[in-house]
């Protein structure tokens, strides 16, 4: 792999420029291509503007909070204003939290410790894995997937109807699907949950990189949201809304930073006085960096204009489909049908191919990544898909669950830096593929689909 000096041309970087447009990477062919970046759903390249303003900032790098030196009383002032940014992007009220955690698989976690005794959780079996899975420990309900926006938010209210109105409850949300892209009713869905006296938190690692998201329009509780895919991956994650669960349930980790004092107890032991302010999950040297790289990613979405960025958005998810519209052995996955609105995020499936043979056919011969599999979100992939024969064949897929079948598709996922020829290059090498079939063989090696190292 090498990496040209010379800038790419503005017309070629999209609508905000990223790190990685002048990568170039070899084909099993011969030579190399530029990198077509088709896996942000996954995780996003950091802007070109993120990536200065951590660089302007890296010289005077310090500790966070109760240093007395200059360095640290900057990077203290930056991590706060951070904090305040991302309040500002999201539109929270102005008693609301933010919590800085590793991403979203972390904040939901941390929001499953802050629950209130006997709390029920209600959440689709559609979710992704990271708010699927964390609410294993209090009462959970999970919800049959829905085939209409409608449909969701009655089969919510009928669940809702069914529990105790006085205990606590709370119904975990995507607000963009991570698979099909689909945006959800989250503003329906929170009306059905209040009306019920239950709360609602949204997953919006999917829509908060493609769609304004506001925590008082929307009238959610609790947003969560990853920095590797809002184009800031350092490692920094984002918990906001409400501050009642989180200010009473114990510290999500106990140490330096979410402690106000300790004191030694007559009988060996210590005595804590938790901090009630976000700080009270946020133990440890916080992460200043990736923080700041959020809000720098917050801040260049907003100076962007949203109605620029979704229109830019739409105009590539109609070539999209249109392209692959024109190959009948390709079927899209949806839950709510070709009309439903939707982020830049497709997976599908290919008459004959294997979708982890299809994947790695486009990244050995074309230089286009992908993503293949169940994209963690195993229930949902496995509705969309049933029994599709369409899964068969290639470098076997993943493993099946004993009586099922083994299933997989491939993601094809863009935001504001994709440029519009690595969408027509993804469409045209699709066409070719499904038209002449692989130019190489491959084999399965450690779990994965790879071309085998010499041809015969």
């Amino acid at each position: 792999m090498s990496v040209s000096t010379a800038a790419a041309p503005a017309t070629l970087c999209g609508l905000l420029p990223v790190l990685g447009r002048d990568v170039t990477v070899p084909v099993v062919t011969g030579g190399e291509v530029a990198y077509a970046a088709l896996d942000y759903a996954a995780s996003a390249p950091a802007l070109q503007r993120v990536w200065d303003d951590v660089a302007a900032y890296a010289p005077y790098y310090g500790s966070v909070h109760r240093g007395a030196g200059h360095l640290s009383q900057l990077s203290t002032d930056l991590f706060e204003n951070a904090r305040r940014t991302v309040a500002g992007f999201l539109d929270c009220r102005e008693s609301d939290q933010v919590v800085f955690t590793r991403s979203t698989t972390d904040s939901l976690n941390l929001l499953a410790r802050a629950l209130p005794a006997g709390c029920e959780v209600l959440v689709f079996e559609t979710e992704h894995h990271a708010a699927l899975l964390p609410w294993q420990g209090a009462g959970v309900t999970v919800l049959d997937a829905p085939r209409t926006p409608r449909q969701a938010v009655e089969t919510l209210e009928r669940a809702l109807a069914d529990r105790d109105p006085h205990g606590p409850a709370l119904v975990c949300v995507t607000g963009a699907s991570n698979v099909t892209g689909e945006l959800w009713p989250v503003r329906e869905l929170a009306a059905a949950a209040h009306a019920h006296g239950a709360r609602i938190v949204l997953d919006a690692a999917q829509l908060a990189p493609h769609h304004p998201v506001s925590v008082r329009d929307l009238d959610v509780d609790w947003v969560a949201f990853s920095g590797h895919k809002l184009y800031a991956p350092f490692g920094s994650g984002v918990l906001a809304g409400r501050a009642d669960w989180l200010t009473t349930a114990e510290p999500y980790l106990a140490g330096g930073g979410a402690s106000r004092r300790v004191t030694r107890r007559e009988d060996g032991g210590v005595d804590v006085e938790w901090h009630e302010s976000a700080a009270r999950h946020e133990a440890g040297s916080p992460n200043v960096i990736g923080a700041h790289a959020i809000a720098s990613a917050c801040r260049a979405l907003t100076d962007t204009g949203w109605d620029a960025l979704v229109a830019r958005e739409q105009h590539l998810i109609a070539r999209l489909r249109a392209g692959l519209a024109e190959v009948p052995q390709v079927r899209v996955l949806s839950l709510f049908g070709d009309d439903a609105p939707r982020v830049g995020v497709l997976s599908f499936v290919v008459d004959g191919w294997n979708g982890s043979h299809f994947a790695a056919a486009l990244s050995a011969e074309y230089g286009i990544g992908v993503r293949d599999g169940l994209f963690c979100a195993h229930p949902l992939v496995r509705v969309l898909l049933g029994g599709d024969p369409r899964t068969e064949g290639g470098c076997g897929a993943p493993e099946a669950a004993p009586g099922e079948r083994s299933l997989n598709a491939v993601r094809v996922s863009f935001g504001a830096g994709t440029p519009d020829e690595h969408v027509e290059r993804f469409v045209d090498a699709v066409r070719e593929l499904v038209r002449d079939g692989a130019r190489w063989r491959y084999r399965t090696e450690d779990g994965r689909c790879v071309p085998v190292r010499e041809q015969a």
